[in-house]
């Protein structure tokens, strides 16, 4: 009898890297249309609370989904309006700001001469240029503004994916055969997500609401806007809070000199530390277990893939590909890999599934 060929865990590794591949081509190629969609998904997921609770209060799901969408149109239209015009008048002075921060930043350097510390102003700028830190934030937010021009597309979008919500966990057991609902990880990846989702977007809108005051009440030029960029950059784990801060931060080191850049420098830091090291761990609890280390890779990776939105979605893709990875005995060990100590070690200590002894003896 002849034996079936089984090929060694060096080719099928080639193997499934080779696919990784071109999937992710694949991707990267149809940007224009998968961006939009995943930005729907997560919309629809920070919604889905919302809808729950209007249907809990007996209105029908239709109407509180056309309620719901309508607020939002309203405000997105409404803030779309006065961010844009914000935009165009930041990015039409942004040249006027960059010389005069240059300008500030030779103070700087001519103040470190008396202390007989002597650095060449040229060499500085030719490695460091203080203006980047303003074009980067307004390219930033054009790269969403490109994604939002899809509007109806994404709204449409969200709409049909809130009213098949109620059915679709139903549909996911039974797609993978599991009619009696036994799947966990399903369940537990569809509230995680949803959790983080829904406690980052409020955490996020205090940030950028307390932000904006406080940078209207010190005088701050377009506080609005640095207050959408702190909204949008504090979904970007680790660094997004430093990126925030600091075209604010140089603005008011043009206007009022290091002292308002040292006043708002205390703000954000002051935000970041209540909002991100009280208010947010009481709320969300654990987190989704993923070590500082993918954060901050994952947060490169897909936005790379994805661009400006995927580096604000990166927390919750990475954990997509961990939960998934966990489900299945063979990537198990690469969901460790992913996650943090505390996380790993109740993955170690899980008992394997009968389904998975059964994969390993065949």
């Amino acid at each position: 009898m002849q034996q079936s060929y089984r090929p060694s865990m060096t080719v099928r590794g080639f193997a499934v890297m080779a696919c990784l591949v071109i999937v992710l081509a694949g991707i990267k190629a149809a940007s224009a249309i998968v961006v939009p969609f995943v930005l729907s998904v997560f919309i629809a997921m920070i919604c889905s609370p919302a809808i729950s609770l209007f249907v809990r209060y007996r209105v029908p799901r239709w109407l509180a989904v056309f309620l719901l969408m309508g607020l939002i149109l309203l405000a997105g239209l409404w803030l779309a309006s006065v961010v844009g015009s914000s935009i165009n008048d930041f990015t039409k002075h942004l040249p006027t700001y960059r010389a005069q921060l240059v300008d500030q930043f030779s103070w700087i350097l001519d103040k470190l001469r008396e202390f007989n510390i002597q650095i060449s102003k040229d060499k500085v700028l030719a490695y460091f240029d203080p203006g980047m830190a303003l074009s980067m934030t307004t390219n930033t937010l054009s790269g969403v503004g490109n994604v939002m021009a899809n509007l109806f597309l994404i709204v449409l979008t969200i709409v049909f994916m809130l009213f098949e919500a109620e059915s679709l966990p139903r549909k996911l057991h039974l797609a993978l055969d599991d009619p009696d609902m036994r799947l966990s990880q399903i369940d537990r990846f569809m509230k995680s997500v949803n959790r983080y989702m829904v406690i980052k977007t409020l955490v996020s809108l205090a940030t950028g609401a307390i932000a904006g005051l406080g940078l209207w009440l010190m005088g701050v030029d377009y506080p609005l806007l640095w207050g959408v960029v702190a909204f949008l950059f504090n979904y970007i784990p680790n660094i997004g809070s430093v990126i925030a801060a600091l075209p604010p931060v140089l603005l008011a080191f043009v206007q009022f000199g290091p002292s308002g850049a040292g006043g708002v420098a205390v703000l954000y830091v002051a935000i970041n530390m209540v909002m991100g090291n009280l208010v947010e761990p009481r709320f969300m609890g654990r987190g989704l277990g993923l070590s500082t280390l993918v954060v901050f890779l994952s947060l490169i990776f897909w936005g790379w893939l994805l661009g400006s939105v995927g580096m604000l979605l990166s927390v919750p893709l990475t954990m997509i590909v961990k939960i998934a990875m966990e489900a299945n005995e063979g990537s198990r060990k690469l969901a460790i890999l992913l996650a943090d100590d505390s996380s790993a070690e109740a993955m170690l200590s899980q008992p394997r599934s009968p389904a998975d002894d059964d994969t390993d003896s065949k």
